[in-house]
């Protein structure tokens, strides 16, 4: 990996650990603050709120700077923010110090985006963001598995000092290895709101939020379903997850090597579709464990795999609007994770069983195919090819 990449790769791995080792340390933090669990899932809502606000908000206000200005100040902010809960000694500070963390989580993965575009080869820009993505994807296998031990078996505050540290470390490669790129395409905040006076900003963000949701729907509930319905004792679920995980982590990559190949569209077609069929298999033969670990590996690698098509495609039709379209990219996919989750949680609490959340997601994910397909019918996406790179 090049040196100029690392410091996106290092933001990726960052957000993605703050993102999720929360999930694990729950218990550690409801107990400390003396609360039920389902209380303190308000800590995992409101830093998917803190990403949905900020990245199209703080993206467009900060539009006018140098890219590798606006990464730096996002960084100051998730370190300062993610600092801020080591020493949150109440219910309110925390869930405030969550809000402000995820502020900066779309941004970063947004203006990252445009830069890891525009330092690639020719041919090579989703590649490029693939390799921004890596880091959340080796979040996933690594630090969120490690962030979990040290909550478990010391203090949460450690885990979120952890978080904080690889974020002191983001922002010093960014001061240090990002290079310098001049900004492009000064326009006028009416000029950028008007992409989505289109029918394809709204297509592809539809298209993110209903479609991404799929794999939420089934992730957010994998525990329960691996050990009720597969069979794996609850000590097996870490291994599972780092499964899940390298599924990710392989799925990211090819998905970015799929999309230089084939096109955006037809990949975000492509893996919307495996990844509908995959989760209705799940929800079939979840019983039977080795099938059941086989489907996790997979469905993790499809869900993944759309990170980079997906984005580079809304960067490409956006032109000029990129900045803004690529934050809001990035809101839809935390959408995405909200909706996926309530839908999941909502077939359970009807007393559906276990495999039913992967059923639904097959219908999200279904959805984001059907959307893929009318997008790649009726959009006009070959107007921003790599070639016309902004």
């Amino acid at each position: 990996m090049k040196k100029d990449i690392l410091p996106l790769t290092l933001g990726g791995l960052s957000l993605g650990t703050t993102e999720f080792v929360i999930m694990g340390i729950l218990p550690n933090v409801a107990q400390y603050f003396d609360i039920s669990i389902s209380s303190a899932g308000q800590f995992i809502s409101l830093y998917a709120l803190g990403v949905v606000v900020g990245a199209p908000l703080i993206v467009f206000v900060s539009g006018r700077l140098a890219p590798k200005t606006i990464l730096i100040i996002l960084m100051l902010m998730f370190t300062l923010f993610n600092g801020l809960s080591i020493i949150s000694n109440s219910v309110e500070m925390l869930s405030i110090s969550r809000f402000l963390s995820g502020l900066p989580h779309g941004a970063f993965f947004g203006v990252g985006s445009i830069v890891a575009r525009r330092l690639a080869l020719p041919g090579k820009e989703a590649k490029n963001i693939s390799l921004m993505f890596l880091g959340l994807t080796i979040a996933n296998v690594i630090m969120v598995p490690l962030g979990t031990y040290f909550g478990q078996a010391f203090s949460w505050q450690l885990t979120m000092g952890l978080v904080t540290f690889i974020g002191l470390s983001t922002l010093i490669s960014v001061v240090y290895w990002l290079p310098d790129l001049p900004i492009k395409n000064k326009v006028s905040f009416k000029e950028e709101l008007s992409f989505f006076k289109t029918k394809e900003a709204w297509l592809i963000t539809l298209m993110t939020a209903l479609g991404t949701g799929g794999g939420f729907a089934w992730l957010s509930y994998i525990a329960p379903t691996m050990t009720d319905v597969a069979g794996f004792a609850e000590e097996h679920m870490s291994y599972i997850m780092i499964l899940v995980g390298v599924g990710m982590v392989v799925g990211n990559l090819l998905g970015g090597l799929l999309a230089d190949k084939i096109s955006p569209i037809k990949s975000c077609i492509l893996l919307f579709g495996i990844t509908a069929v995959h989760l209705i298999l799940f929800s079939i033969l979840a019983y039977i464990p080795g099938i059941a670990l086989l489907l996790c590996f997979i469905i993790g690698a499809s869900f993944l795999a759309l990170a980079s098509p997906v984005q580079l495609l809304m960067m490409r039709t956006a032109g000029k609007s990129e900045m803004i379209g690529s934050g809001v990219t990035q809101a839809s996919f935390n959408t995405g994770n909200s909706l996926g989750a309530y839908l999941g949680g909502l077939v359970l609490f009807l007393g559906f069983g276990f495999t039913y959340p992967a059923l639904v997601g097959a219908a999200l994910a279904f959805i984001g195919f059907l959307l893929a397909l009318i997008l790649f019918r009726v959009g006009n996406l070959e107007s921003s090819q790599s070639s016309k790179k902004n």
